[in-house]
C-alpha cells in the first residue's frame, strides 16, 4: 500500500499547560492547529509533548522523519524569556537546527510568553543556519488570542514557496498579511509591571533570507507597516 505523504507540515512541540488548577492536560493548541491543516487540505501535523531538553530531542527526531515543501516548527509552552517549556530558547532552536534539512524547516515560531524578550535569542537563533525565519512575543501571551495570532501566521507562511524565502521583503508581506485580521492595538499581554501590551508592542519577526552574505535581522517594523497598508 502506497504511502500518503503531504506536501507541507507544522511540527508541535507542546509543554504541559495548566492553566487552571483541574487542567490535567487538558488545554492544548493541537485542535487549532489541526484546524489550520484541515483548511490547507495538504498538510501534516506532527506532535507530541515535552518536558525537558532530554524529552524534546527526542520529540523532534521521532516527529522529523520525512521531507517537505515547507515544515514550521511551532514553540507551545510556557515561557520567562529564556526558556519555554524548562527547554532555553538557544537550545531550542539548537535541536530544531538539527532537523532542519532532514524536514526542510524554514521558521519557528516561539508560541511562549516572553519568547522574543531578547531578540538576540531569535537573532541566534536562525543566523547560519538553514532557517529562514522565527517570530515570538515580547511580553506575556494570552492563551486564546495569542493561539488564534499563531494559527493565522502559521497558515499563511506555510504557504510560501521556496522562492519566497530567498526574499526578505516577500516574508515580510506574507507575515504582514497573515496577521491583518488582528488590531495591533490590541492588548496581546502584560509586562513585567503588570501592564496590558498592544500586540504591535510584543510581537516580534526575524528573517534571514537565503543566499550568501544575508544576515538575520529584525523586521517587525516593516511587518506592521505592511500590517497597516492592508486596513480599509
Amino acid at each position: 500500500m502506497p504511502r500518503r505523504h503531504a506536501g507541507r507540515a507544522i511540527i508541535v512541540l507542546e509543554s504541559p499547560w495548566e492553566l487552571d488548577d483541574d487542567d490535567a492536560n487538558r488545554s492544548s493548541v493541537l485542535p487549532f492547529i489541526e484546524g489550520v491543516a484541515k483548511l490547507a487540505g495538504d498538510m501534516d501535523v506532527l506532535h507530541a509533548n515535552y518536558y525537558d531538553e532530554t524529552s524534546m530531542r527526542i520529540a523532534m527526531k521521532c516527529l522529523a522523519k520525512s521531507n517537505y515543501r515547507n515544515t514550521i516548527v511551532y514553540i507551545a509552552a510556557h515561557g520567562d524569556g529564556d526558556q519555554a517549556g524548562e527547554v532555553e530558547l538557544v537550545k531550542i532552536f539548537g535541536i530544531v537546527e538539527q532537523h532542519a534539512e532532514t524536514c526542510n524547516i524554514t521558521g519557528v515560531l516561539i508560541g511562549s510568553c516572553h519568547g522574543a524578550q531578547d531578540l538576540l535569542d531569535l537573532e541566534v537563533g536562525i543566523e547560519g543556519g538553514g532557517l529562514r525565519w522565527s517570530a515570538g512575543y515580547a511580553s506575556s501571551a494570552y492563551w486564546l488570542p495569542g493561539t488564534l495570532v499563531d494559527c493565522a501566521i502559521l497558515a499563511r507562511m506555510s504557504e510560501l514557496p521556496p522562492a519566497a524565502y530567498r526574499s526578505a521583503d516577500r516574508m515580510i508581506a506574507a507575515l504582514g498579511d497573515a496577521i491583518s485580521p488582528f488590531s495591533r492595538r490590541a492588548a496581546i499581554g502584560k509586562d513585567g509591571n503588570g501592564d496590558e501590551v498592544s500586540l504591535a508592542d510584543s510581537l516580534r519577526f526575524m528573517v534571514q533570507p537565503e543566499g550568501q552574505g544575508h544576515r538575520a535581522r529584525d523586521v517587525s517594523k516593516a511587518v506592521f507597516e505592511r500590517h497597516e497598508d492592508n486596513q480599509v
